[in-house]
């Protein structure tokens, strides 16, 4: 079986059209960031990876970052090879913005305002 269908099990239904990623976003809920991989590895970021809390080896505005995830399709992440600097779009996390438990730090350094 090659190609997808849209009959039977595993179709695959879509309607025509577009669908824009975090419609509902107010313009305060939205970013734009400058994110370079300072490391000698490749470095992804996962949909919904607390952006403040990011591999140490890219390099970012983290306070401007703090309570912020990318703005991709669920699932889905952004790969930075080494030396590699671009844009990347980034949505305001929902409810209390705090991510606690994603990075270990020393007391009254997490990103969530929080003691670590």
């Amino acid at each position: 079986m090659s190609g997808s269908s849209s009959e039977g099990p595993g179709a695959v239904r879509v309607r025509p059209g577009t669908i824009e990623l975090n419609a509902d976003r107010g313009r305060d809920e939205r970013l734009v960031l400058v994110v370079t991989n300072t490391g000698d590895r490749p470095v992804q970021i996962g949909s919904h990876v607390h952006l403040a809390d990011v591999n140490d080896a890219l390099a970012l505005d983290r306070e401007a970052a703090r309570g912020f995830r990318l703005d991709v399709p669920s699932g889905t992440s952004q790969r930075f090879e080494p030396g590699a600097s671009r844009e990347v779009a980034a949505v305001a996390l929902r409810g209390a913005r705090q991510v606690p438990g994603i990075r270990v730090r020393a007391r009254g350094e997490g990103t969530d305002g929080g003691d670590a």
